[in-house]
């Protein structure tokens, strides 16, 4: 079976066909996050060590990292910092040298500069997951070449030169292709986590079919795992949280292995623990019922940060210092 492995300096996380489903925190991301981004240009990690803290307590087993931070104010003294090239690489290395001091999961190099991608992958303890190739040309002579120096899985995102389709028979051929390239380079179909790319359901109401039957064919047709932005099929529209809840466990049920996302939202959480244990990739429930007494604390009142962060450390002295999977 298929298992694409991922490690930090103690932990190794395995995303697969028989494992329980991968949850990468999305939350370490300046993108639209104003704040973060002043905080950042600032030297100011505390919301990057508070939001890895959170996600991890929450259920997170891999960290999302994106340097994709817009200065404005150094930009307006030093036309250099315009240049995402000058920008992303520092930051990346901070960002990742900063929550590795803190928490022990494994990451995920998130940015569209390589220079970024590298300083990141020097930067990593283990073996992190690289994020991302796509079907485009250029960054496919970039990135693969990064991927077999350092030895390292990679997401694949569906879309090439002509943009993204709506057609999911071209984005299961770019996806082919992607995988085709990488063995060019020596870099076996296991190391690829396929993105196929999730649609708004606001906008195409297929979106929810077309991924799914999509996810089927890259694990049966390219035996690859899978991932998505969860959150991308409910873009626009009201109670997105309930439409996350129910495209999380219909996508497991069709072979999805992990989804880029926010832990820290308890109706996909609750989901995925579910889902889990009816796919039974929980053994005898174990991680429902410790679930379940989250739960309860936030019934009683707690956040679900609060229960959650109180759960992880009840468990953490039972665990030792095992490499954890």
């Amino acid at each position: 079976m298929t298992r694409t492995v991922i490690e930090s300096k103690t932990k190794t996380v395995i995303i697969g066909f028989d494992e329980p489903f991968c949850v990468i925190g999305e939350r370490i991301n300046p993108t639209g996050r104003k704040k973060l981004a002043a905080e950042l240009e600032a030297g100011n990690f505390e919301t990057v060590l508070r939001d890895a803290l959170e996600q991890v307590a929450c259920g997170a087993t891999v960290l999302d990292v994106n340097s994709g931070a817009v200065f404005t104010n150094k930009m307006a003294e030093d036309p250099r910092y315009a240049d995402n090239n000058f920008v992303e690489p520092p930051l990346m290395r901070e960002l990742i040298l900063q929550i590795q001091a803190i928490v022990d999961v494994p990451l995920c190099i998130d940015s569209s500069v390589p220079g970024a991608l590298e300083a990141g992958l020097k930067a990593c303890e283990g073996r992190p997951l690289l994020n991302s190739v796509t079907g485009e040309e250029d960054r496919l002579e970039l990135v693969l070449p990064l991927v077999k120096k350092y030895n390292v899985p990679v997401v694949a995102i569906s879309n090439d030169d002509t943009g993204i389709s709506q057609d999911p028979d071209v984005r299961f051929a770019v996806a082919k292709k992607i995988v085709e390239r990488a063995a060019d380079f020596g870099i076996p179909a296991h190391d690829i986590v396929v993105d196929p790319l999730v649609m708004p359901v606001g906008a195409m109401g297929s979106a929810g079919q077309q991924v799914f039957a999509l996810v089927r064919r890259l694990r049966e047709e390219l035996g690859v795992n899978t991932t998505c932005g969860a959150s991308n099929i409910s873009f626009g529209l009201p109670h997105r949280h309930g439409i996350n809840a129910a495209f999380l466990p219909m996508a497991i049920g069709a072979g999805m292995t992990s989804a880029i996302m926010n832990p820290v939202r308890l109706p996909e959480m609750e989901a995925i623990r579910a889902a889990n244990f009816l796919m039974n990739h929980d053994a005898n429930g174990g991680e429902w019922i410790r679930f379940a007494k989250v739960l309860e604390a936030v019934e009683a009142g707690a956040t679900f940060a609060e229960a959650s962060a109180a759960a992880t450390a009840a468990t953490s002295g039972r665990r030792g210092g095992r490499r954890a999977r």
